[in-house]
């Protein structure tokens, strides 16, 4: 199912949120931002509305590392051709520069940069001593490396990001985020198990999709 089908939902489980639980402007956002967030995690395990973004900036790093195997090749290749000097070093680092940019993946780029981000979300948990933030940051360096709509699209992922929403209504003490980021995050694996593909919802246990 489309980001924009998603994001949608999460946004429409948020209102409903900010509707029933005790109204301040503060809180309407966070509970839209919660939900709308949750509803378009389980997608960090592949290309998605979160990393596209990234995905762009992996392009651009491969792109960078390619022209930059070529020019320090063609530099090293003039610099004997015009002074009859060969170095070794340069010969070396253009070729190392060149066979990282042919054989590194955006995808592999792009996911290294995901976790990156979540490697910081884990350091600044760890200094505030914030565990909601510490487990966020788990959750999005571990995310992209999984097949898509594989463990981040289960029963388990649902408990994992559950207890994150809970530790979350502790720290900042607003009733009702735990829910809304639960019912959000619930709502991205109904929406996909109404595709064709459906969901593997008890994965790895289970390894058939549930579909309507």
């Amino acid at each position: 199912m489309r980001g924009t089908t998603h994001l949608a939902i999460g946004v429409g489980i948020g209102v409903i949120a900010s509707a029933y639980y005790p109204f301040t402007a503060t809180a309407a956002a966070l509970y839209i931002g919660t939900a709308a967030f949750s509803a378009l995690s389980a997608d960090l395990d592949g290309p998605s509305m979160l990393s596209s973004k990234i995905g762009k900036v992996s392009k651009l790093l491969r792109n960078v590392m390619l022209w930059a195997g070529i020019l320090l090749a063609a530099f090293t290749a003039g610099l004997y051709a015009v002074k009859g000097v060969f170095s070794l070093e340069l010969t070396a680092a253009s070729a190392v520069v060149l066979l990282i940019g042919f054989i590194t993946k955006q995808g592999f780029i792009r996911n290294a940069l995901v976790s990156a981000i979540g490697a910081g979300l884990v350091y600044a948990g760890w200094s505030l001593g914030k565990s909601w933030l510490i487990g966020l940051g788990v959750f999005i360096v571990w995310a992209p490396w999984l097949s898509h709509r594989g463990l981040t699209h289960t029963l388990w992922a649902v408990l994992a990001w559950g207890w994150i929403g809970t530790e979350l209504e502790k720290d900042i003490g607003l009733e009702g985020i735990a829910n809304a980021a639960i019912a959000g995050y619930v709502s991205h694996l109904l929406a996909d198990t109404l595709t064709t593909n459906g969901v593997k919802w008890l994965y790895p246990f289970y390894k058939k999709s549930f579909k309507l």
